[in-house]
């Protein structure tokens, strides 16, 4: 065999490690952000956090909202459901917001307000109204349906210690911002970044991926593994107000049920997983 046919084979098995990928083999923009929602919005068949979060001013003057978070997986489609309750502070406490998302459709939204003594409907144009005064939108807890924006692979690069692939995503109905760019850790998915423009196309909100944290949970007879985005902050750059959001205690795989996620949990909540 002569070296010119040994560099060849040499290239070509490389390449099938995924050490080198032509044009052709880079996947889409699309595929790239399907793949992210799957890592940071669907880990494991369930899961139960307890949250907080930090709201702090430009000057540095601090409110936080300490909260339980439970999610469940529709094991047949794409479906998820969302119970979240709130323990602090004592304004919020009490609060319960339930969310069955629906890829295909508007989301389904309620919230509890314990001062009324009712649930109601959260529009679906509520969904990039910020989420209980923070730095987050409804949208933001729960996720955006992919095929709401048209999606670009704009190029790749090293953000700190990961390789990612930074993708454009414009919304194709009119919205609170006109693009995000997305920086995805190649080797976990998640989003590691997040740049929001508005309609003068200057940088309006920024999120980032403080912590990464690996969990392992039993599901289908085996241990897998997940990596958890533990710590993250959105920044609204113009006000200077930021949220820093906290997981901790998380459990994945723990065989939610759906009863949990009901209207009816809203005002009775399940002490057993909210404590």
């Amino acid at each position: 065999m002569n070296s010119i046919a040994s560099l060849a084979i040499a290239l070509a098995v490389f390449s099938g490690m995924g050490l080198s990928l032509t044009a052709q083999e880079k996947p889409g923009a699309e595929a790239i952000i399907e793949k992210s929602q799957k890592a940071f919005y669907y880990a494991g068949a369930d899961m139960r956090a307890k949250v907080v979060m930090n709201l702090i001013t430009d000057s540095g003057q601090k409110r936080t909202r300490v909260l339980t978070m439970l999610r469940k997986n529709d094991p047949k489609s794409e479906d998820q459901k969302y119970f979240l309750y709130f323990h602090e502070p004592g304004d919020v406490r009490r609060m319960a917001f339930l969310v069955w998302k629906y890829p295909e459709r508007d989301d389904d939204r309620w919230i509890f307000v314990p001062a009324l003594n009712m649930a109601r409907r959260v529009a679906a144009s509520d969904s990039r109204s910020s989420f209980v005064g923070s730095d987050f939108t409804y949208e933001d807890v729960s996720g955006r349906d992919i095929g709401a924006d048209t999606h670009t692979l704009l190029r790749e690069e090293k953000l700190g210690a990961s390789d990612c692939f930074v993708v454009q995503s414009v919304p194709k109905a009119r919205m609170d911002y006109t693009k995000k760019l997305s920086w995805i850790d190649k080797a976990t998915s998640l989003p590691v970044k997040e740049e929001y423009y508005d309609a003068q196309n200057e940088l309006a909100r920024v999120f980032t991926a403080d912590k990464v944290e690996e969990f392992t949970a039993q599901g289908g007879g085996r241990k897998a593994s997940f990596s958890i985005v533990t710590q993250r902050t959105m920044k609204n750059v113009k006000s200077g107000h930021r949220t820093e959001v906290t997981y901790s205690d998380v459990a994945l795989n723990l065989g939610l049920e759906d009863a949990l996620f009901t209207e009816r949990s809203l005002q009775n909540p399940p002490a057993k997983w909210i404590q």
